[in-house]
């Protein structure tokens, strides 16, 4: 499963940053996609989830904040990042849960500077 992420970069505290994660088709309309986070020292972090119904979970530190989106005819998920704190500095990876598996994009980084 090969999903490809991007939109990361530099944003000052209080900007707007844009990620997206293209799936292929069979998982896009099937399998819930979400966004994860992992800054310097730290676990992985659940940040944003929708599944294939529409249904959208959000962490609490980016509930009000960020706002997961999918477009069904470029197979692509957005998570739109308002408000950006220095908090939200991390790598920001693209997930497709598959029947209990996990498959991973490739790290975006994300950095807000303060």
């Amino acid at each position: 499963v090969q999903l490809q992420a991007s939109g990361g970069g530099l944003v000052q505290a209080g900007g707007s940053l844009r990620l997206s994660c293209v799936a292929p088709e069979m998982i896009f309309s099937r399998h819930a996609l979400g966004w994860y986070r992992q800054a310097p020292g730290k676990q992985r972090e659940l940040v944003a989830v929708v599944s294939s119904g529409g249904s959208i979970h959000y962490a609490d530190s980016v509930e009000d904040r960020f706002t997961i989106s999918r477009d069904i005819a470029k197979k692509t998920v957005y998570l739109q990042m308002n408000s950006l704190k220095s908090e939200d500095t991390a790598v920001y990876y693209c997930n497709a849960n598959v029947y209990g598996r996990n498959y991973w994009g490739q790290g975006t980084e994300v950095t807000v500077s303060s």
